[in-house]
């Protein structure tokens, strides 16, 4: 069976978040053991930017929402983006998967940093690196 433009690939389900994120959505989740799980999208038309690309807010919106929610699973607790970072290597076109694997590069009483690079299958489109305010543990 071959999937269709919004839905996720093999290994990877939809992930659920009212507000923004459903606006530019939908996004997709996976969980592998021992990681942050992965955050991705399948780019449609409303992704594109004036010359036909995936828009670089679309890209940092991605970035944003995975390695925030890495920071809140690894913290334990309600955390704030009070750093973000991005490097944009190369473009993403339209009907591509998108995806990021977080990473927490350390986590501190108050603060979690992370990275993560964006990716379409091989290919880095953009890397990401942030830190994260811990509100409450």
């Amino acid at each position: 069976m071959t999937n269709g433009p919004t839905d996720p690939p093999e290994g990877w389900s939809t992930f659920h978040d009212e507000g923004f994120i459903d606006l530019v959505g939908p996004l997709c989740e996976r969980w592998t053991e021992g990681k942050p799980r992965a955050f991705g999208f399948r780019a449609g038309q409303k992704h594109a930017n004036l010359l036909g690309l995936v828009h670089g807010g679309m890209l940092m919106t991605l970035a944003d929402r995975a390695l925030g929610v890495a920071s809140w699973d690894a913290a334990e607790a309600s955390c704030v983006t009070i750093q973000f970072d991005m490097q944009f290597v190369s473009s993403a076109k339209i009907g591509e998967f998108v995806a990021l694997q977080p990473e927490i590069v350390r986590l501190s009483s108050s603060l979690v940093f992370t990275r993560g690079d964006l990716t379409v299958d091989e290919r880095t489109v953009a890397v990401a690196t942030g830190v994260w305010k811990i509100l409450k543990r």
